[in-house]
């Protein structure tokens, strides 16, 4: 069966699942790990700094990572492991490709849905910055390079668990406020 591109990238074969939620109530702020929280539209998670930023950028309200992802910037870094809440990102997702839930049609927006009412967008790659060199060691921005996560935006509000169910879906597939 040939299947068109368009055909292929909206077709995940499971849903994943939100691992942990981190909060920073400032920039460079402490990681506070919370097991729920609520997603504010077109703001991000509350109580975390960019839901509050007035320079917010609706490309960067809520960064993400994929678990499977964490042991090879662990390999790729030289450690046994690496805590993902030292990584800096909200959100810890398993079992989904993040990377293959970016759109690669303008045309056919792809969406994450988290929980009973969550939707998010993702926007862009989440690339590290310089500070992973001083926690990861010489070398540990290119450790992370390709594996630092996504961006997105928040499409609907909602409150998210840790436990709930992450999926991808096609824009079209959104169901509408009654």
């Amino acid at each position: 069966m040939d299947q068109s591109l368009r055909a292929l990238t909206a077709n995940f074969p499971h849903s994943g699942t939100l691992q942990r939620i981190f909060l920073r109530s400032r920039k460079f702020g402490e990681i506070n790990e919370v097991n729920e929280t609520m997603v504010i539209e077109k703001r991000g998670l509350a109580g975390d700094h960019r839901s509050e930023s007035a320079t917010r950028s609706r490309k960067r309200e809520v960064s993400l990572i994929q678990a499977e992802h964490i042991p090879v910037i662990a390999a790729l870094s030289g450690h046994d492991q690496v805590n993902p809440a030292d990584l800096r990102r909200n959100l810890l997702i398993s079992g989904l490709n993040l990377i293959a839930a970016r759109s690669l049609f303008k045309d056919q927006p792809m969406l994450l849905t988290i929980g009973e009412s969550a939707c998010f967008e993702i926007t862009d790659d989440c690339a590290p910055c310089s500070r992973m060199e001083k926690l990861l060691g010489a070398g540990g921005y290119n450790a992370m390079r390709g594996h630092g996560g996504m961006l997105a935006r928040v499409i609907t509000g909602g409150t998210i668990r840790c436990g709930d169910s992450v999926r991808c879906i096609a824009a079209s597939e959104m169901p509408t406020a009654p």
